[in-house]
C-alpha cells in the first residue's frame, strides 16, 4: 500500500507560480499529477516514470514542469504562468503497474492505484 500526503497549494494570482509536493511512503514506478475542476472531469495534467521521462498534457506544456527527489520519495509540480483555467483540486497519484508515461498525455501508462487526499489550486 502506497500513502500520498500533498501540499503546497493555495491561491495565486494569474502569472504567479505555485509549487505542489507529495511525499510517497514507497516510490512506484510512475507517478503524476491530475487535477478536476468543479463539473468538470478528472483530467491528468503531468507524469513521470522511472527513467525520469516526463508526459504533460497540451494545456500546461511549457508551464508546469514535474520532477520529483529520490532520495525524499517526493513528487514535485512546479506551476507557472498560471492561469484562472489551472484552478483546480490537484491529485497526486501512483501507478505501480506503469512502465511508463504516455507522450503528451500527462498520465502513466497504466491506471492509478493509489490516490492523495488532493491540495486546492485558486488562480484569480
Amino acid at each position: 500500500h502506497v500513502q500520498l500526503v500533498e501540499s503546497g497549494g493555495g491561491s495565486v494570482q494569474a502569472g504567479g507560480s505555485l509549487r505542489l509536493s507529495c511525499a510517497a511512503s514507497l516510490y512506484p514506478s510512475c507517478m503524476g499529477w491530475f487535477r478536476q475542476a468543479p463539473g468538470k472531469e478528472r483530467e491528468g495534467v503531468a507524469a513521470i516514470d522511472v527513467r525520469d521521462t516526463t508526459s504533460y498534457a497540451d494545456s500546461v506544456k511549457g508551464r508546469f514542469t514535474i520532477s520529483r527527489d529520490n532520495a525524499k520519495n517526493t513528487l514535485y509540480l512546479q506551476m507557472n504562468s498560471q492561469e484562472p483555467e489551472d484552478s483546480a483540486m490537484y491529485y497526486c497519484a501512483a501507478s505501480i503497474y506503469a512502465s511508463a508515461v504516455v507522450p503528451r498525455t500527462g498520465r502513466c501508462s497504466a491506471a492509478t492505484d493509489y490516490w492523495g487526499q488532493g491540495t486546492q489550486v485558486t488562480v484569480s
